[in-house]
């Protein structure tokens, strides 16, 4: 199972090995919610509050509405 570094804690995350850009994930340690911003190799940062409006619905890319 590939892992990265949680931003907030510095411990390892488990990344499941199906994760796509844009999934989240919370850090075990910490309790932090995590997003996926890179897939080669893992790379995780904090997630906002409002990322989840941020995403279109199918999950790829940004809303156009938003800019």
């Amino acid at each position: 199972m590939p892992t990265s570094i949680c931003p907030e804690c510095d411990e390892e995350v488990y990344v499941d090995a199906e994760s796509e850009q844009g999934d989240t994930v919370t850090c075990e340690e910490c309790g932090a919610g995590l997003v996926v911003v890179g897939l080669d190799p893992i790379e995780l940062d904090m997630k906002d509050d409002d990322d989840e409006d941020d995403y279109d619905d199918d999950g790829y890319g940004y809303d156009d509405d938003r800019y």
